[in-house]
């Protein structure tokens, strides 16, 4: 498995990140979603709770610029599943569940960010509230806007301990390099909510890191325990 920690401190700009998985003691479902940010704009957000999980928002309205794509919903809660991605997708995929379809159905619905030349994919994940979950990201064909990729990772039976990782980018470059490859297998820590978000917090570029979601799911009884991280406090 990927030392995700190491990676990540390796890793100067990886931009938005999602791991989902499992506790060691198989009890709890682990979420955890990243942004970064590289112009002024981008650094300009904080996570703020809402009441079916979370939402990116200006730190300074003043200095907002574009917010096409950078005020989202990254967490939403439907019937005890969460979804979590990198854009306003989350809302396509909670649509389409609410009306009984699946996230696939939704994700075909959209392409990546219109962001040229660095097409930044769409990475988007669900969680049941058995604690399955899968993974999806949805990119353009090695810099080629004009077909885009479309890949579904699914796991059905998580193993305790182990969770998956996937981001927009693996790297910083002109244009960025998108995520290639599946998911990274990594490990998930005996942690609570807020001493996983600690490390993960700690391992990313302190020059690029903007806020951090960790939330830890009791699969007994749905019970959730959250934390946020804010490089603007």
């Amino acid at each position: 498995m990927t030392d995700l920690n190491a990676y990540l401190r390796e890793t100067s700009y990886p931009g938005r990140g999602i791991v989902l998985g499992r506790t060691p003691d198989n009890q709890r479902a682990a979420i955890a979603y990243f942004i970064m940010g590289r112009s002024a704009n981008s650094r300009n957000r904080i996570f703020e709770a809402t009441e079916d999980g979370i939402r990116t928002k200006a730190y300074d309205e003043s200095k907002m610029e574009d917010p096409s794509l950078i005020i989202y919903h990254p967490v939403r809660i439907l019937d005890g599943a969460t979804i979590v991605t990198n854009g306003d997708q989350t809302d396509t995929i909670r649509d389409a569940m609410a009306q009984g379809k699946c996230y696939r159905h939704a994700l075909k619905t959209r392409t990546f960010e219109p962001d040229g030349p660095n097409w930044t994919p769409r990475i988007s994940g669900v969680v049941d509230p058995d604690g399955s979950y899968v993974l999806s990201i949805l990119k353009s064909l090695e810099g080629d806007p004009s077909c885009c990729c479309r890949y579904f990772y699914e796991y059905e039976a998580p193993k305790a301990g182990v969770g998956h990782f996937i981001s927009t980018y693996q790297g910083d470059g002109n244009p960025l390099p998108s995520f290639a490859g599946e998911p990274k297998a990594v490990a998930i820590p005996d942690a609570t909510a807020e001493q996983w978000a600690d490390a993960l917090w700690e391992s990313l570029n302190p020059d690029n890191k903007v806020s951090l979601f960790v939330q830890m799911i009791r699969l007994a009884d749905g019970a959730r325990e959250t934390a946020l991280r804010n490089q603007n406090r």
